[in-house]
């Protein structure tokens, strides 16, 4: 069972870094990384049913959910950002809608 966790753990890593190299999705990558070591702790959980093996599966797991949830969040938006020019007071919208003339500019 040992040379199976062995074999999963080196796909896990080589899964990782070709979807990384070939797509550039670094969030997929590290997902694809993380679910395949979960699945390689899992195997060495049911082939040494002890309380390492455990251990084991829950750091695997714990690091999973943790990264899982940090890689969803959305990016925060940067500092350079200025909000549009008429974002309180569009005047031009009404005339545009209403197909009215009107001053422009300001």
């Amino acid at each position: 069972m040992g040379t199976l966790v062995t074999v999963v753990t080196a796909l896990a890593l080589l899964v990782g870094v070709v979807t990384v190299v070939s797509t550039g999705a670094l969030r997929t990558g590290v997902r694809l990384l993380l679910d395949l070591l979960t699945a390689a702790g899992l195997l060495r959980l049911a082939g040494d049913p002890g309380w390492n093996g455990l251990a084991g599966a829950v750091a695997i797991i714990a690091l999973r959910q943790l990264l899982g949830a940090a890689l969803s969040a959305p990016a925060p938006w940067s500092g350079r950002q200025s909000p549009a020019p008429c974002a309180d007071d569009d005047c031009h919208l009404p005339l545009a809608l209403g197909r009215e003339t009107g001053k422009t500019g300001g």
